[in-house]
């Protein structure tokens, strides 16, 4: 195993013979099918060219050392991502983009549930009709009820929230185009990425493709109801206004309504010769209110904390090691500290530091 001491190329130039074809997997707890999917991966036949870019998400299993050797297999060339702890499937999947050279990168799960042979038809479809980005949908998915339940619910508040077409599924399998690629690793550096939303930002050349969703056959998901919450505000709050906006709303609405409720009561008071009545009503009405102001305000820290967060640069990823084949075993780059390489966000040295 060779070690390479010097800072290798930033990650967004690629090399003068760049493959067709990028797939881009995300790996935590995937020990067990990672292995089984590469091999599937290296067996297709992609006009122009196929790599792999594995991302080991911080995994506490033994996932490293299986792509390790996965890397070091003849077939399709690998490119490994060491990443230095678990930073989240969507800050995985900006690292493994960051590190992608091909004219179009799949992103896929470690889980199997997408079939590696629909990969080519992907890749094609996307290519031959010229689109930017091309999402995938299923006519049955094999998750939990309560998965599939909170999946609709996103994509319900996407149509919403996300400039992108009405009733398009959002799905982690996805082909990006290399100017989409580029353009939302360059764009954003925060710690709270969402692919989908990044996307959208950049295009509306947007196709969709059905495709098989098997069941799993290896442990379970990885996707808590905790991460599902976390992924959710990701994009509820990082790419939208519209939560302040009704916040917004929700203050006038409930002010307009105060506003009757005291016209009726001066009325009451002069025409009639009893007090107001009501001090029950109007004690659950305090409590509704302040319980809307404390949602609002809530909400309003949310965003300030992650703008605190985003200033202090918290990292949306940060590298420790990449892995590729070498003559000699495997040849182990090192980013240097606060260059692009190394993560995100960045500084790069200034000229009389390199």
């Amino acid at each position: 195993m060779s070690d390479i001491a010097a800072p290798a190329p930033s990650p967004t130039m690629a090399p003068a013979l760049s493959p067709a074809l990028s797939v881009v997997v995300p790996v935590y707890l995937g020990a067990a099918t990672v292995g089984e999917l590469v091999a599937a991966l290296r067996a297709l036949e992609v006009d122009g060219g196929l790599e792999i870019v594995l991302v080991v998400d911080g995994s506490p299993d033994n996932s490293l050392d299986v792509c390790k050797e996965l890397v070091a297999l003849p077939g399709a060339p690998i490119t490994l991502v060491s990443l230095s702890r678990n930073f989240g499937e969507h800050n995985a999947v900006m690292a493994g983009l960051a590190r992608a050279r091909g004219a179009f990168a799949i992103t896929m799960d470690d889980d199997l549930q997408n079939p590696p042979a629909e990969v080519r038809r992907l890749f094609e479809h996307a290519r031959d009709g010229g689109y930017d980005a091309v999402y995938t949908y299923y006519a049955e998915k094999k998750h939990a009820p309560w998965r599939n339940l909170g999946s609709r619910f996103t994509n319900w508040c996407a149509d919403r929230l996300l400039d992108k077409p009405r009733g398009l599924y959002l799905s982690s399998f996805r082909c990006l185009s290399a100017f989409v690629r580029e353009r939302i690793v360059a764009s954003y550096e925060g710690p709270y990425p969402y692919v989908d939303g990044l996307v959208f930002q950049v295009t509306q050349n947007v196709g969709r493709l059905q495709v098989h969703h098997l069941p799993r056959n290896e442990g379970q998901s990885n996707y808590t109801l905790r991460r599902l919450i976390r992924l959710w505000l990701a994009m509820f709050l990082n790419f939208s206004v519209m939560p302040l906006r009704l916040a917004t709303l929700f203050g006038l609405g409930f002010g307009a309504l105060g506003a009757i409720a005291a016209a009726i009561v001066i009325v009451e008071a002069i025409v009639s010769d009893q007090p107001p009545q009501g001090w029950a009503s109007l004690m659950v009405a305090v409590l509704v209110l302040a319980g809307v102001q404390l949602v609002v305000v809530g909400l309003i820290g949310e965003y300030l904390g992650r703008m605190f967060l985003v200033v202090n640069r918290k990292p949306q990823y940060l590298v420790r090691e990449v892995f590729r084949r070498g003559g000699d075993g495997l040849d182990v780059e090192r980013p240097r500290v606060d260059t692009r390489a190394a993560g995100q966000p960045h500084r790069e040295p200034s000229g009389s530091e390199s």
